[in-house]
């Protein structure tokens, strides 16, 4: 039996109560708005939807489970930041690990650092012709890249992520692709630093009777094997990506992009620090590809040289991260090689990047085009 699960966002999160103990209910009704979820979550041989709910300042829980050969009959259907829209979409039969490079494609549209800032990720998406107004995928055989951080900060995380879900499979059928690429706070919310987590996060996987780190994102729920399923470094066309950079470091171990991702793969979530290869102190520390800020800043600055070797190494001709805001708007540097997609989303200073015939241009949240400098 085919099952719909509606989410609805509230109009105000700040400034609730949470009572002593969740309530769980079988029905829930339709003017309850949705505090958070719906998360997906798996047992030996049941499916769980677990959804909190507001009403009126009263946090309520609930929870419909079946068994999970009927897993390919849930359609999810998640709230936005607009009142009265949706997006709907199935679950996914199987996750695979993604590759690490791709080849030339027409059109790229880069952005990262949302953190949980829907309504600039939506506004973006929008103004760059990448969906429309009803969340459908309009951007053809393009490639829409995702520098990582899309985590922690805002307070519509899981809809940003079941976003990004939907509109994998949407791509595919038109002939393009989503990449997520993941930043250090993808990283920390899955080994269980959540010192930047909006509380609400925490107090819900209380009301859920999960513990954040291991329940609603470990190995056992979708969006953590989902989340398990991404790289931290990618290459598509002549473009290469990280959330934070490539070290000196990094450029000098006989790692290939492909290996790179296959060694950090299963330490995703780990806390021991406890690791196979001893690369991978580098790659999970503070000179590895999701924490790396020597490009822009820090005692040990990067070099002309240091990006050049990058470059060669990888054989790109550009490298595109996020992670440290140096203006308001995106920039270059290393003679235009080194392009900086973080902004201030939150201040309202939203870009995205777009690579069209060739050429780069900024784009606004309104859909103004600039040629990046």
């Amino acid at each position: 039996m085919k099952k719909i699960y509606v989410a609805f966002l509230p109009l105000m999160f700040l400034g609730f109560l949470i009572p002593e103990t969740g309530k769980q209910t079988d029905k829930v009704e339709m003017e309850k708005t949705t505090f958070d979820g719906p998360y997906i979550l798996y047992s030996t041989d049941k499916v769980y939807v677990k959804t909190v709910f507001d009403d009126s300042g009263v946090k309520s829980i609930k929870v419909d489970s079946m068994a999970i050969a009927d897993k390919a009959g849930i359609t999810m259907t998640v709230a936005t930041d607009e009142p009265g829209k949706t997006f709907s979409f199935p679950l996914k039969n199987n996750l695979q690990p993604e590759k690490s490079e791709y080849k030339k494609v027409n059109k790229q549209f880069i952005l990262s650092d949302i953190e949980g800032n829907f309504t600039a990720f939506r506004k973006l998406l929008q103004a760059g012709g990448v969906i429309d107004a009803n969340y459908n995928w309009t951007f053809g055989d393009g490639h829409l890249v995702l520098t990582g951080d899309f985590f922690d900060r805002g307070e519509q995380v899981t809809e940003v992520l079941w976003l990004i879900y939907s509109l994998e499979d949407k791509a595919k059928a038109a002939g393009g692709y989503v990449h997520y690429v993941l930043g250090n706070h993808e990283i920390m919310n899955m080994s269980g630093d959540l010192r930047y987590l909006a509380p609400k996060y925490v107090q819900n996987a209380t009301l859920l009777g999960e513990d954040y780190m291991k329940g609603l994102y470990g190995e056992n729920s979708e969006i953590g094997r989902w989340l398990r399923t991404k790289n931290i470094v990618e290459k598509v066309g002549n473009i290469l990506f990280a959330h934070g950079g490539i070290s000196t470091e990094i450029n000098s171990y006989d790692l290939s992009l492909a290996k790179i991702n296959e060694i950090s793969q299963p330490y995703y979530g780990d806390s021991t620090y406890n690791y196979k290869y001893l690369e991978l102190e580098t790659i999970f520390g503070d000179n590895g590809p999701f924490w790396y800020r020597g490009y822009y800043a820090g005692a040990k600055l990067a070099t002309q040289g240091q990006v050049d070797s990058t470059l060669e190494k990888f054989n790109v001709k550009y490298i595109a991260t996020g992670h440290t805001i140096i203006a308001d708007v995106i920039s270059t540097k290393f003679k235009g090689k080194l392009i900086d997609t973080d902004v201030h989303h939150a201040k309202g200073h939203s870009e995205a990047l777009l690579l069209e015939g060739g050429k780069f241009y900024r784009i606004t949240a309104t859909g103004e085009r600039f040629p990046l400098a």
